[in-house]
């Protein structure tokens, strides 16, 4: 049923554990944050498939039409509306014609994930304006909140999705970890993810004592230009040596995670020592030795030791444990998945100088943010001390944009009524 206005909450997300897992049909913990993006929607007079835009963040206005060119430079927010009109369009036909008023309170281009909780947002609130929800195709091919996420990344990545065809995305060849965080959290609560088939293995509480302090570099982590070529070489070089395998083997994987799960059975929750465990060793000889070989490392040991680990000691309360998973998975960003600048580095052994359980950077990577894990009663001291430490260790544009903010995990997107 259509509807005349609505209001879509989407909040930004955690990336706790899970570094370039996703878009490998791997591993990850994450959960929503307690801040994010606001989209108002309302149908206005005027040619079906037009948009009116506005937002708090910038100045002016857009005008956008399905279909249609609008110049605008890489990067910018109205591309991420035009991509969602333009897909939506295609799959399920003229859209009426509506006005967006929308706010947020996420850092821009800080790894927290705005861009995707724009354009999942935008996509949800068009497409109740449109009825589209109580439609066959879209009960038949999006029945839940997991493939509500499945589709808000497909159109993002411009893949297919199911029985509705994909087209151009705003650039990049991500996966569904963004989506997943801010569509399926609940407040409190981690989520235990795969992608490969695309699921919640568990959700795990984060106990109330323990908060989340994020600081945000200042470098911004925008997936344009030369950083957008860096990410997306990740997912073409997985792409690349997941077809070796299955050349060499004469399997149909459709991703790393079901040739992990070839070789090493169905529960893959045990440690995987790379170097000693036999059965990984065909895998491993797709990769050539170097950076290949590196990268297939990271994704192995981070989807089948590391997340699962760090699962398992969060479920039993064993915040060691945890923080010795986190630590790995910040050195193999690191020397292996080679996404960390210097400011990330730095900000991580801050936190750790001044006492954080543990702290990773998170994200895409090549700038962004890192949290660290402090007790909730401490956690506004910790942030100012922390940012005070990081602007005095270096000076520059990126130490004096610098922010931090303290959050728990948050519920998931929702329509406010």
């Amino acid at each position: 049923m259509s509807t005349a206005q609505v209001t879509w909450q989407m909040p930004g997300r955690l990336e706790v554990l899970g570094k370039h897992t996703d878009y490998g049909g791997g591993r990850v913990l994450v959960c929503a944050v307690d801040r994010g993006v606001t989209v108002h929607a309302a149908v206005i007079a005027g040619a079906d498939g037009t948009l009116e835009a506005t937002t708090d963040v910038v100045d002016g206005s857009l005008r956008l039409r399905a279909g249609e060119e609008a110049g605008l430079p890489a990067g910018h927010w109205g591309r991420y509306l035009q991509t969602v009109l333009d897909r939506l369009t295609a799959n399920f036909g003229a859209l009426p014609a509506a006005r967006l008023e929308i706010s947020s309170t996420l850092p821009p281009a800080s790894g927290m994930s705005s861009s995707s909780a724009l354009l999942t947002g935008t996509a949800l609130a068009l497409a109740d304006l449109a009825g589209l929800p109580s439609t066959e195709t879209w009960q038949a091919q999006i029945p839940d909140r997991v493939a509500v996420a499945g589709y808000a990344a497909s159109i993002e990545n411009g893949k297919t999705f199911g029985t509705l065809a994909g087209r151009t995305g705003v650039g990049t060849s991500g996966g569904s970890l963004d989506h997943t965080g801010m569509l399926t959290s609940e407040a409190g609560m981690l989520s235990y993810a795969e992608f490969d088939p695309m699921r919640i293995l568990d959700r795990v509480a984060l106990p109330e004592e323990w908060s989340f302090v994020v600081a945000v570099s200042g470098v911004l982590a925008e997936k344009t230009g030369g950083a957008q070529e860096a990410y997306n070489r990740g997912p073409a070089l997985l792409g690349e040596l997941l077809a070796r395998w299955n050349r060499r083997t004469g399997r149909a994987d459709a991703s790393l995670q079901a040739a992990l799960r070839g070789v090493l059975g169905e529960d893959l929750a045990g440690p995987v020592a790379v170097d000693e465990e036999p059965r990984l060793a065909p895998l491993l000889l797709v990769a050539e030795p170097g950076s290949e070989r590196e990268r297939l490392e990271q994704f192995v040991r981070e989807s089948a030791e590391l997340v699962p680990a760090a699962h398992r000691a969060l479920r039993d309360g064993d915040l060691d444990a945890f923080a010795a998973a986190v630590r790995t998975s910040q050195r193999f960003a690191a020397t292996h998945l080679g996404n960390q600048v210097p400011e990330t580095i730095e900000l991580v052994r801050l936190a750790e100088e001044l006492g954080a359980r543990a702290a990773s950077a998170f994200g895409a990577g090549f700038g962004g943010s890192v949290w660290g894990l402090v007790p909730t009663s401490g956690a506004d001291v910790f942030a100012a001390d922390w940012l005070a430490r990081y602007r005095a260790s270096g000076p520059g544009q990126a130490h004096d944009r610098a922010t931090t903010l303290v959050t728990r995990p948050g519920p998931a997107g929702m329509r406010v009524e």
